[in-house]
């Protein structure tokens, strides 16, 4: 988001169409069925989860920005979801990393592909923002575009700097499309791994749930009765450690850190790996081991050095959500599914080495996805 008055914006407005309430828990459960019936028709055959995972993920930030979700055959909302994937995965790559340091070599390092699949995406935005536009009503918000289009509208003729322009506009959507579906998919889908991996641990889960949720449909007030739960949820997004650069900030002064300074200005990265592996602070910082984020009752007990969504004023904008849609569709897909290796495939064989890109992806794998 291009600046404060934008970010500001953009969550008053999603908090406005549900982001972190109630009417979002009721999208997030309306999606984990189609989600399950996804699973269901692989009829416990090995399958690779990215695919329906980020789709269904992406359907409940399509649900805020745009106000309505897609049918996972969608070819057009396919191809979207598997190029915003994509363009993930290569924007890690050695190429692009030297692409951004070193733009004046841009003939010899820039991706094609990358770009090209940038375009696409903005072309189908640009369809869909011109469908929602061409029968907005202003007394009747959809979604965030809508209400950014009413503002659009509202703002006095002849002003030359506001921030509600359709630029503004194009990369605001994609930016929440691209963070809202590929960080919270990505640590769900290493959490079903995980679960496949440690199947005493699942045991653990499943057996919470049982006792705890018994055949009802799984809520976020829940998770103050479901410790065990919560703190398998916290372990994987720690191990999983999707963003370990964060994302690039600006000191807003002058500032001495361990003893260098730096100038107000600066494009910083915090390393949110040092923190999450830090070994003075988790016992077991290389290992899955949910146990950090129990005492010696079991109850479930926060960590400092927990930030996964990084700190400070440029936190995560979407974390309210990021919480509520892993707490639902894990504790809901736990509570149907007992997921396992393919055949042939022992535990130890899964491998938990991630997959190098903007944020960090299992690596390519299938796994079995059994009805309970």
């Amino acid at each position: 988001l291009n600046d404060e008055t934008s970010t500001r914006f953009a969550l008053t407005n999603l908090r406005d169409f549900g982001m972190g309430k109630r009417a979002v828990e009721d999208k997030i459960m309306e999606e984990c069925h189609y989600l399950m019936d996804v699973f269901r028709n692989f009829k416990g055959e090995a399958f690779d989860t990215t695919a329906p995972v980020n789709q269904a993920v992406s359907n409940i930030i399509c649900s805020l920005v745009y106000g309505n979700r897609f049918d996972y055959s969608d070819p057009e909302f396919m191809s979207v979801v598997d190029r915003t994937n994509r363009a993930v995965q290569i924007a890690g790559s050695a190429v692009m990393r030297l692409y951004n340091n070193f733009p004046w070599l841009s003939k010899l390092f820039s991706n094609k592909e990358f770009f090209r699949n940038i375009e696409e995406n903005k072309e189908q935005n640009r369809k869909l923002i011109h469908n929602l536009k061409e029968t907005l009503n202003p007394q009747m918000c959809r979604g965030f575009v809508d209400a950014f289009l009413v503002q659009q509208q509202n703002q006095k003729s002849g002003v030359t700097d506001s921030h509600f322009h359709t630029k503004n506009l194009m990369v605001t959507v994609m930016n929440l499309f691209v963070a809202g579906t590929d960080t919270t998919a990505t640590t769900l889908r290493w959490g079903l791994l995980l679960m496949a991996k440690y199947p005493k641990i699942q045991d653990q889960v499943q057996e919470e749930l049982r006792r705890v949720i018994g055949t009802g449909q799984v809520q976020v007030e829940d998770r103050k009765n479901l410790p065990f739960v919560n703190a398998v949820i916290h372990e994987t997004q720690r191990l999983a450690n999707i963003v370990p650069m964060s994302l690039p900030h600006r000191t807003s002064q002058d500032v001495t850190f361990q003893g260098y300074f730096i100038k107000k200005g600066t494009t910083v990265f915090p390393l949110l790996t040092s923190v999450l592996y830090d070994e003075t602070e988790w016992e077991n910082p290389h290992s899955f081991h949910p146990a950090h984020f129990l005492d010696t009752e079991g109850r479930f007990v926060k960590r400092d050095a927990f930030m996964p969504f990084s700190a400070g004023r440029r936190i995560c904008l979407g974390e309210s959500l990021a919480r509520m849609e892993l707490f639902v569709f894990f504790c809901t897909l736990l509570k149907s599914f007992r997921f396992s290796s393919p055949p042939g495939v022992s535990e130890d064989d899964l491998d938990l080495t991630p997959r190098v890109g903007l944020t960090l992806n299992p690596s390519p794998h299938k796994l079995c996805a059994l009805p309970l």
